[in-house]
């Protein structure tokens, strides 16, 4: 089982940011092909935010383009999301995922909370 690690989460308040970080625990033998971060707001169903491909390409949803950049970093595994101008609505548990020799692997999550 690929183990992700994710950082970053946490409290802020509206207007502030957070940076979340999420990294393949170990070494895998196949390119990455996908990684990227879904979230899940308290009562509401998962949805999607960002991904980026292994060629650099960019994917958002219209409630954060703009606000939240993604990265990565390849050699290390890692993925990052900038999160900008954040608002109560962002409020949510936000899970990263990579996509590698045609398997899916999840992050446990990581809680971040914007008060207003």
């Amino acid at each position: 089982q690929v183990q992700l690690i994710e950082s970053g989460g946490g409290s802020v308040q509206a207007g502030g940011s957070l940076n979340l970080s999420c990294e393949v625990a170990e070494r895998i033998f196949h390119p990455i092909s996908i990684m990227g971060w879904y979230r899940q707001p308290p009562g509401k169903e998962r949805e999607f935010i960002a991904n980026i491909i292994s060629a650099g390409s960019t994917n958002y949803a219209a409630t954060v383009k703009g606000r939240f950049p993604i990265t990565l970093l390849i050699h290390k595994r890692t993925t990052t999301l900038q999160m900008n101008s954040l608002n109560p609505d962002d409020t949510a548990v936000y899970s990263c995922h990579v996509l590698f020799n045609g398997d899916y692997y999840w992050g446990q999550g990581t809680q971040v909370t914007v008060s207003s």
